[in-house]
Parts: C-alpha cells; structure tokens; sequence
C-alpha cells in the first residue's frame, strides 16, 4: 500500500497520522509513506525524525473578518493544489489521508479532483474547517466522537475512534515515579496543561499548592518550558515551597510512559489528550480551553463526563479551590476514581488504528468497484 498522509498546524493533526501509519505497517510491513506538511506548522520538527518521507506546502489560514490577506489565501490554496497535483502523480498512492489543518484540504482536495481515493479523519466533537470543506468529495470519513458523525454527509462518517489511542495502548511502560524522588506506592496526579503549559491552570496550582503539600497523594505539575521560570518565580514571592509530596516539571518528553503509572490526571481535553486518557483508563478532571474553534473542547471533555469518566472544571471557575476539591474527589474517593476509570476504558478506543486501516482498505475498494 502506498499512502499520503497530510495534517497540519497541531501535533492533534499530526499524531493521529503518525500513529495510523505505525498500524498500516504492522499490517502491512512493505507500506510506503509520504506525509505532506506545511511549512509554518509543527509538522516540520515532528514527522522527520520518523524516517517518513516529507514533503512542504506554503499555505495560510482564512482570516475571520474581511481582509485582502483572504485573497492571498485563495491564491496561495490554488497553488498549493497545483503542486499537490504533481506530488501525487510523482508518488501514485493507493490513498490519500487528511487528518486535518488547511495543508490536508489542499492536498486531499487535489487527490479528489484526480479520482484517488480518500479518506478524512476528524479527532474532535466538532468538525474543522477544512474536513467540512473536504467532507463531499471524500470517499471515507473517520471521526473520534459519534456527536461528529451527523455533522457530515449522511451516511459517509463511521465511528473509529483516534489511533493515538491505540500507539499509547500498546506501549508497555516502564516508568517509575522514583525516578522524581516520589514513590511508586502512593496515588499520583498528574496536571498537566499541554506541550506549551496552560497559563489559567498554572495560576491555579499556585494557588493551590499549600493545600497540595497537605494531602497524602502526590501531585506532579507540568508547567510547560516556557512558563516554569515564572511559576517558580511566584511561589517564590509567596513564600510557598512544594513539599516531598509535590515535584514541578517544565515539561515532561516520555508522556505516554508517564500516564500509565497516574492514579488521575488534570488536563485540557484537546482530542489527543482525550484519546490517551481513555485508551489507559485514567480518571481525568478536564478543563477545557475558552481558545479553540466551535468550543470543541467542552463538547470533546462533556462526552466524558456523561459517560461517567471525567469531571469538569470550566476556565471561568478554575481556582486553586476548585482545583483541589475536584482533585480530592478522584484521589481520595477509590470508589469513584475505580468507577471512572473503567467508564473510561469502556468510552476508549485501544483498536482505533486498526478501524480507521480497515476505512482505508474500504475505501480503496470502493473507487476499484
């Protein structure tokens, strides 16, 4: 099987892909690979060092409000298109991917108008830009979260969950709580807010850090690399000292590892994070951002929480109370934290790779037939 693969802009675009083509090479070791990026995105520093071979397009996003910089979008789309075109007459794919970003709807847009098929993958509870512009022409749909399902043609979406899930499933960690000087006996929550950090959490750590030294669970807080020095800098001034029970990291590069030995976890509930928590079984206390398209975290973090497998803070009410009474409720409460864990095992999707690998191979068949 020869495939292109093109996400953009996020690592939640472009581990989905990386993680489909680990299956498609489990089942099909002789598999070929082209992942086509863009040339502002992450993509650049994340798919290379696979070994894929890659590809740049020079694309931009529309602006909202009317603006000449739309013109140059559209310019720039129909380029993109154009040097699609002969990047998929050069590799000849049995398929092309999109996982999301404006690079994926030039390069998918162009495989549909030369007849290859496609398939679409959207990780969230409400679906991009670019997967409803491409969702017509496209041969397949794959999405995260069955509330997407009716946002696409009907009948075209199938459920296959995120193959992140299943990369993170099959890791067999090793990691021991040791390696910070905590220990491996005791609960651990994990708060985290992201590879950049999340401002808004990291206030309310700080907030909640006296109540934290207290407890009998330990806590582990991911600030992001950026923003460490500064939460430092603000306990510091509060003369507040993490006690044995609490460790404070700028960030944390053997993730997957890591969430395999945590009791719970406090976190945003982007679809990457949302695929990882429930492929392991983790209690989890969402805190959505007020920053992303169509609210789509709450929706991803509310289908959780109906499913008993989560709670959520809003942005609006986090403090370091509220913080800490959610995180009293999943490490001191074993009945519940029990509970949600295996809700979310049950919402968790650990063979989503190999799901949305049979949509490609259904796909594929479809346009022989």
């Amino acid at each position: 099987m020869r495939v292109i693969l093109s996400g953009g802009g996020t690592g939640g675009h472009i581990y989905p892909a990386l993680a489909l083509a680990e299956v498609i090479k489990q089942h099909d070791p002789e598999a070929e690979f082209l992942y086509v990026g863009s040339e502002r995105g992450v993509e650049a520093n994340i798919v290379p060092p696979t070994g894929m071979a890659f590809k740049q397009l020079k694309v931009q996003g529309f602006s909202r409000s009317l603006s000449l910089e739309n013109i140059q979008t559209v310019r720039l789309f129909l380029k993109a298109v154009k040097q699609s075109k002969k990047i998929i007459k050069a590799f000849k794919p049995d398929i092309v991917v999109g996982t999301g970003g404006y690079v994926a709807g030039a390069v998918v847009y162009a495989a549909q108008r030369m007849a290859i098929p496609t398939v679409i993958h959207e990780q969230n509870s409400v679906a991009g830009v670019t997967n409803k512009f491409l969702a017509r022409g496209a041969t397949k749909i794959g999405v995260a979260f069955t509330v997407a399902k009716a946002q696409f043609p009907a009948g075209k979406a199938v459920l296959v969950g995120n193959p992140r899930a299943q990369q993170v499933a099959q890791i067999k960690s090793t990691f021991s709580w040791q390696t910070l000087g905590l220990r491996d006996d005791k609960p651990t929550l994990l708060i985290f807010g992201g590879s950049q950090g999340a401002p808004a959490i990291n206030l309310a750590v700080i907030e909640a850090m006296n109540a934290f030294n207290q407890r009998a669970y330990q806590v582990v807080i991911v600030t992001g690399p950026k923003r460490y020095d500064n939460v430092r800098r603000l306990l510091q001034e509060q003369g507040i000292a993490p006690a044995d029970n609490v460790r404070i990291l700028p960030y944390i590069d053997n993730m997957p590892e890591v969430l395999a030995q945590t009791a719970a976890i406090v976190s945003r509930a982007g679809a990457t994070s949302i695929a990882e928590i429930t492929a392991l079984g983790i209690p989890s206390i969402l805190i959505p951002s007020l920053h992303v398209t169509g609210d789509h975290q709450t929706k991803n973090a509310q289908s959780l929480v109906d499913a008993g497998a989560a709670l959520i803070v809003p942005e609006p009410a986090l403090d370091g109370d509220t913080l800490v009474a959610a995180a009293d409720q999943l490490l001191l409460d074993a009945t519940l934290s029990d509970k949600m864990a295996a809700q979310a095992t049950k919402v968790g999707m650990p063979d989503a790779g190999d799901r949305l690998y049979q949509l490609l191979l259904s796909a594929i068949a479809e346009k022989k037939d």
